[in-house]
């Protein structure tokens, strides 16, 4: 089928973006933080397609693709995979982040609530 890979790279996007708007994760409301993340991944990882590409070592399945190709025969989806796939990553450490934060401050808005200690030493008559 052609343009699966863009396709696979859509549902990851529709998949995590829950993660920006239900959780929290602000990833998208943060995009110079969000540049800064994945500048150096795109780089790195587009150099070292094109080296591979250019030597041989790897091709993509015509049929996958749209066709599409900038410079260096890098097919438009690979540029895409280095950009979705660690936004993909980003939305999910996030917005575990988030979970973690709230949980964590339930946790101590309810031992405040009951009183409970939270130093295990005091109170320690020893």
């Amino acid at each position: 089928m052609p343009a699966e890979y863009l396709i696979v790279l859509g549902l990851c996007l529709l998949i995590t973006l829950p993660l920006e708007f239900v959780l929290g994760a602000r990833v998208y409301r943060r995009p110079r933080r969000l540049l800064r993340a994945l500048a150096p991944v795109v780089v790195v990882f587009v150099a070292w397609d094109l080296l591979g590409i250019h030597r041989g070592h790897w091709w993509y399945a015509p049929d996958k693709i749209t066709g599409i190709m900038l410079p260096g025969r890098l097919p438009l989806e690979e540029l895409l995979f280095f950009l979705v796939i660690p936004l993909c990553g980003l939305l999910t450490l996030e917005g575990v982040r988030a979970v973690l934060t709230r949980a964590a401050a339930l946790r101590a808005g309810l031992r405040e609530r009951a009183g409970t200690r939270t130093d295990p030493t005091e109170g320690d008559d020893a």
